[in-house]
């Protein structure tokens, strides 16, 4: 028997369970891991609260975590017992401290990168390289607005566009969290609860406009967002922090400029195996350079963690945060 965080019904963070549950055995495909560390993640809480549908319950949550290689499925060939690997992918079943999982879902980690960063940055990290290198591809010169610019994906997007030569303007929910902006990389900051971010964009900018605005906040930023854009730009919305985004029409997207809107989850960016490596191969680069630095200024210990969901929907948490199981 092993220790598991699950739910038997959706609500808030007192739906979570500390309990005793049971390994499988590995399928051929599958490896067992022993977890070292878990991430959390704003996910988490959309399949606890019932935002997003869980695939059955009860059911172990969880999207990332790293650990050490138990046991291997008869047919794996490129992941061995001992290996350090870790993983950001469907099935959910992070947050416990041993569980299987489809040894193509999972990747080694590089000797020179702790299990505890690995588990805070990937899903993040691994988001954050499709937002800006593929599902809008940044380029020097590019002018970005980034809504919470000082949470998990922020705190690695404002670094990994610091190195990219974007000028980037980041948003945040307090002065404290602009100042960790600000150190992060970004070349302007605005606390949207006392700034109206609109008018500051268009101001830093002469009027023209963001090429690009990455929005994990959802409803209470994304239409003014719509207003920060250049004629053609582009509106990536990825993230439902401060609750689901309303519907809109099309039609509201020629008025605005001809707009560009894309919706996309990392399942999209990391659907192969090929796909997979190299998000994690250019994450794992740009860590190891040295450009981008993982903050781990959460932990919490795997009973806590209907605390940690509390203070990441508090915003609480600045950085990455990581559950010890």
């Amino acid at each position: 028997m092993t220790k598991a965080i699950r739910i038997y019904e959706t609500g808030g963070p007192e739906v979570l369970r500390f309990e005793d549950v049971d390994v499988p055995t590995p399928a051929p495909n599958e490896v067992r891991i022993k977890n070292t560390a878990i991430g959390l993640n704003f996910i988490d809480t959309y399949f606890r609260s019932g935002l997003y549908k869980v695939p059955q319950l009860p059911q172990t949550l969880g999207m990332e975590g790293a650990g050490v290689v138990l046991e291997v499925g008869s047919e794996v060939t490129d992941i061995s017992e001992g290996d350090r690997v870790a993983y950001a992918a469907a099935p959910m079943g992070s947050y416990s401290q041993e569980r299987v999982m489809l040894a193509e879902k999972v990747v080694k980690i590089p000797d020179s990168i702790s299990d505890e960063t690995a588990a805070a940055m990937m899903l993040q990290g691994m988001t954050t390289e499709y937002l800006i290198r593929r599902c809008y591809c940044v380029e020097p010169g590019d002018v970005v607005l980034l809504h919470a610019a000082a949470g998990g994906v922020g705190s690695i997007a404002a670094q990994w566009l610091r190195e990219l030569g974007a000028t980037t303007i980041g948003t945040a929910g307090s002065d404290e969290k602009c100042e960790r902006a600000r150190d992060l990389g970004c070349h302007h900051v605005i606390n949207y609860r006392t700034e109206n971010f609109v008018e500051r964009v268009r101001d830093i900018t002469d009027g023209k406009g963001v090429n690009v605005v990455y929005d994990a906040v959802g409803k209470d930023v994304f239409l003014p967002s719509l207003d920060c854009l250049k004629t053609r730009g582009t509106m990536v919305t990825f993230g439902n922090a401060s609750g689901a985004v309303e519907p809109i029409e099309p039609l509201l997207l020629s008025n605005k400029g001809g707009l560009f809107l894309t919706r996309p989850i990392l399942a999209h960016y990391t659907g192969t195996r090929q796909e997979l490596l190299l998000s994690a191969k250019s994450l794992f680069n740009v860590v190891e350079s040295g450009a981008v630095k993982v903050d781990i200024n959460q932990r919490y210990e795997l009973k806590d963690t209907a605390r940690a969901h509390r203070d990441l929907e508090a915003r609480k948490t600045t950085g990455s945060t990581i559950i010890l199981p």
